[in-house]
């Protein structure tokens, strides 16, 4: 178990810093990482394309571990948010991608909607850093 204060990074996008919230949090073993989408800046990659939506988001949410020097291999929950049932295998196709080696315990929702109606799909994971320690 580490010891080491709560740490938080930001990823740069606009909501952290109008809503006060951070990318990832760092507390003892676990690394939270908050909804995370396809934004990168002004820019929505993937457009219309959930597959490549969530890929981006993965991405980042995994850029935001990676502050901590995680990888996909210490994600041990994801949780994947879609606009519209039609989209399910298409972001299962990207979960699987990522993380079929790792079988993390994952939960997708289908919600009304996001901040922005370009958005089809919003992920958060949680990484234990003690795996990496083992």
């Amino acid at each position: 178990m580490t010891s080491e204060p709560v740490r938080r990074v930001q990823s740069g996008s606009p909501w952290e810093e109008s809503f006060g919230f951070a990318r990832a949090v760092a507390a003892g073993d676990r690394v939270l990482v908050g909804g995370t989408t396809a934004f990168r800046g002004p820019t929505l990659y993937g457009e219309g394309d959930p597959y490549e939506q969530a890929k981006v988001a993965f991405t980042g949410a995994l850029e935001a571990i990676a502050a901590f020097g995680l990888g996909p291999e210490s994600v041990v929950r994801t949780r994947m948010y879609l606009s519209h049932m039609r989209d399910i295998d298409e972001v299962g196709r990207a979960h699987k991608e990522i993380f079929d080696a790792v079988r993390p315990v994952s939960t997708l929702l289908v919600v009304e909607g996001f901040v922005d109606p370009r958005i089809l799909v919003e992920v958060e994971l949680e990484a234990y850093r003690g795996a990496v320690d083992q």
